[in-house]
C-alpha cells in the first residue's frame, strides 16, 4: 500500500474527468458529419441507434464496477493471481454476452422499434446502422472489464489513453467513411465498430500482465458465485437507477414539448456534473477497495475523508459556475425562445445538482469499492420506492415539484447508504492489519 496522499487521489480522479469529457464530444461529431448530408432522417437514424445499443450495453455497466471492486480489494491483499483472474472472468463474461445480443439481434431490434417507433425511411436507416454495430457487442462490452481492472490498479493514465484513441480513431474514421467516401449512415456505423474492437485490442494490451498470469482460479466456484452476487446487485441498482431518470424524462413529456425540452436541456448540467464526481467517486472505489483488501480500517476512513474533501472542493465550483454562466450554457444548448426561457426558471434546480448530488455520488463509489452491493440494492430499492412516493405528492406542483422529486431520490441514496457506511470499517477493524 502506498501513503494515502491529496496527489495520489488527483493522479486518480483527474485522468477520469479528461477521459468522461471526450464522450460527449464524439457524439457531436458523429451528429455533425452526418448532418452534412442534408436530410432530417440520417440523424434520427444515428439518434436512435445509438440510444438502443447504449441503453443494451448499459446494463453491462456492472461488469466496469464489479470489477474495480473485486481487483482493487485482491490488489490490496496482494495477490495479483486473483487480480488477474478476475480480469479473465470479466472478459470471459462480456464474450458470452456480446455473443448472445449478436445472436438476438432480430428480436431485440424488433422490441425497440415497438416501444420506439420512427417513420419508415427512420426505421430502415437506423436497421442497417445497428446491423453493423453489433458486432461490436462482445468488445464493448469487454472493455467495460478492462476500464475497471485498469481503474483498480490506479491506471488510469491508460484509461484515459484508451478512451482517446477509442474516440480519436472513430471520429477520423467518421471523416473518412461519410465525408470523403460518402457512407452516410453505414459510414458511422463502421467507424464506430471499427474504434470498439480497437480499444478492446489496445486495452487487452494495457492488461497484458495480468492475462499472461496462470488461470488455474479463473473458475474457483467460490469466487465465481461471489462474483455473480456482487454483480447481479449493481446490475437491480442500476436498473432501479436509470428507470428512475426514465420516468423522470417520461412525466417531462407530459408537462408539454417545451418544459420537455427545457429539462432535457437542464440534464445535462446534471452530465457535467457526473464528469466531474466520477472521478472522484472512481477514486474512493480503487482506495476503499484497496484498503479493504490490506485490512487497514484507519487508512480506509482517511481514503473517504480524502476523496469527499475533493469531491466538496469540485461540487462548490460547478454549482458557482452554474449560477453564474448557467444561462450562456442554456444559450449555447438551444436557440428557441420559449425553450430559453423555461429553462432558466427552473436552472436553480439543475445548478444546486452538484452539492445534492455528491454524497450519494460519493456513497455508491465507497460501496462499489467495499463489494458491499447487496447494501447497495437495497438502499436503491427504499429510495426508489421514496421517490414513487414523492412524484405521487409533488406533481401537483409541476415542474418545480418533478424537480424536488428527484433530488428527494439523490438525498434518499446518500441516507440510505450513510446509515449503513459506519459498519464498513468496522468490519475489518478487528483483523486490522499493521502499516
Amino acid at each position: 500500500m502506498r501513503p494515502l496522499t491529496h496527489r495520489r487521489i488527483l493522479r486518480i480522479a483527474l485522468p477520469i474527468v479528461a477521459a468522461n469529457v471526450t464522450v460527449p464530444l464524439l457524439g457531436l461529431v458523429d451528429t455533425a458529419v452526418v448532418g452534412q448530408l442534408g436530410q432530417a432522417a440520417p440523424i434520427g437514424a444515428v439518434g436512435m441507434g445509438v440510444v438502443i445499443l447504449s441503453s443494451v450495453y448499459w446494463i453491462f455497466g456492472f461488469l466496469r464496477m464489479g470489477t474495480t471492486g473485486l481487483t482493487a480489494q485482491a490488489h490490496g491483499a496482494g495477490d495479483p493471481e486473483e487480480a488477474g483472474a478476475i480480469l479473465k472472468r470479466g472478459l470471459l463474461v462480456a464474450g458470452a454476452a456480446g455473443l448472445v445480443l449478436i445472436a438476438l439481434q432480430v428480436p431485440l431490434f424488433w422490441a425497440a422499434f415497438a416501444i420506439a417507433p420512427g417513420s419508415a425511411q427512420v426505421e430502415s436507416l437506423t436497421q442497417g446502422y445497428l446491423s453493423i454495430r453489433i458486432w461490436g457487442a462482445p468488445g464493448i462490452i469487454a472493455t467495460y472489464a478492462l476500464t475497471g481492472w485498469l481503474i483498480a490498479l490506479e491506471r488510469t493514465g491508460a484509461v484515459l489513453v484508451l478512451q482517446l484513441v477509442m474516440n480519436g480513431l472513430n471520429i477520423v474514421l467518421d471523416l473518412v467513411f461519410v465525408m470523403g467516401l460518402g457512407w452516410g449512415v453505414e459510414g458511422v456505423a463502421g467507424a464506430t465498430l471499427i474504434a470498439e474492437w480497437s480499444g478492446a485490442a489496445l486495452g487487452l494490451w494495457l492488461c497484458r500482465d495480468a492475462l499472461v498470469r496462470t488461470g488455474a482460479r479463473i473458475f474457483d466456484a467460490v469466487r465465481l458465485r461471489r462474483m455473480a452476487s456482487v454483480n447481479g446487485d449493481i446490475m437491480v441498482r442500476s436498473i432501479l437507477l436509470q428507470a428512475s431518470f426514465t420516468a423522470f424524462v417520461f412525466l417531462s413529456a407530459g408537462q408539454g414539448d417545451t418544459l420537455l425540452a427545457a429539462n432535457q436541456v437542464l440534464l445535462q448540467f446534471l452530465m457535467l456534473m457526473a464528469f466531474l464526481l466520477d472521478g472522484f467517486a472512481f477514486a474512493a472505489e480503487t482506495l476503499v477497495g484497496q484498503t479493504i483488501g490490506a485490512r487497514r480500517a484507519s487508512e480506509l476512513r482517511r481514503a473517504v475523508r480524502m476523496a469527499f474533501q475533493w469531491s466538496v472542493a469540485g461540487a462548490v465550483l460547478m454549482t458557482a459556475f452554474f449560477l453564474l454562466a448557467g444561462g450562456w450554457v442554456i444559450d449555447l444548448l438551444t436557440t428557441a425562445p420559449e425553450v430559453r426561457a423555461a429553462a432558466r426558471v427552473f436552472l436553480l434546480w439543475s445548478a444546486l445538482s452538484p452539492l445534492i448530488g455528491l454524497p450519494s455520488f460519493m456513497l455508491d463509489g465507497i460501496f462499489i469499492g467495499a463489494t458491499w452491493t447487496r447494501a447497495m440494492r437495497n438502499a436503491m430499492i427504499l429510495s426508489v420506492a421514496g421517490y414513487a412516493l414523492a412524484l405521487w405528492l409533488m406533481l401537483p406542483y409541476g415542474n418545480h415539484g418533478l424537480w424536488a422529486a428527484l433530488y428527494i431520490l439523490y438525498l434518499l441514496r446518500a441516507i440510505t447508504l450513510g446509515v449503513v457506511y459506519p459498519r464498513i470499517p468496522c468490519s475489518i477493524e478487528g483483523s486490522e492489519r499493521p502499516t
